[in-house]
């Protein structure tokens, strides 16, 4: 199934106009660190279900420890029973650094893998983690969480490449493709799922 991401940071999002660009889901990012919350998490997943699409999470990490990674899962859990939505898709741990943060305050990758298990064994929904490929090989003994994996490994030609092509090289539950996709008029990461 072809899908994409969105946050608040996408603005307002055309749902119906992507389902009919032949889009079956989206993954809405929920929450982020100890406390933050995406304020269009509820809109954004409302809207989605209206226009007929799938709908799963995901929580942005800024963790450094286990504790860290414990009060994340809090925040996310919470935001998702304050909404009161339905997922029909996982809810997704996104383990990356991508704006430098965890790397200013004293992220050691050695303890990656454990807050993984943390926030995965506390969220108590179908959940899975989130990161990029080099990420997955050296940072995250992914393997070893027996959870959903959605890889991050961005195809050269941002529309449309065969899932079955050998870009992937986790082959997953779910791949991030590409962040250059235009879905409804704006430019997206956009996504496969193997299978539902």
């Amino acid at each position: 199934m072809k899908g994409f991401d969105v946050s608040e940071n996408n603005g307002y999002v055309d749902f119906a106009q992507a389902k009919a660009e032949g889009y079956d889901f989206v993954i809405v990012r929920c929450s982020y660190g100890q406390t933050g919350r995406d304020e269009m998490f509820l809109d954004n997943v409302t809207r989605a279900h209206e226009a007929g699409l799938l709908v799963g999470a995901y929580h942005y990490d800024y963790s450094v420890d286990e504790e860290d990674a414990l009060r994340n899962a809090q925040n996310c859990r919470a935001a998702i029973d304050e909404a009161g939505v339905l997922l029909e898709l996982p809810v997704w741990y996104d383990m990356e650094d991508a704006d430098g943060w965890k790397a200013r305050h004293g992220f050691d990758a050695a303890n990656a893998t454990a807050m993984c298990k943390v926030f995965l064994g506390n969220i108590g929904l179908n959940c899975g983690v989130y990161a990029s490929e080099s990420w997955l090989n050296e940072v995250i003994d992914w393997r070893a969480l027996g959870c959903s994996v959605w890889n991050a490994s961005w195809y050269s030609a941002p529309q449309d490449p065969n899932p079955d092509d050998d870009v992937d090289g986790i082959k997953g539950y779910m791949w991030q493709y590409t962040d250059r996709a235009w879905i409804a008029g704006k430019e997206m990461d956009a996504d496969y799922i193997y299978e539902a």
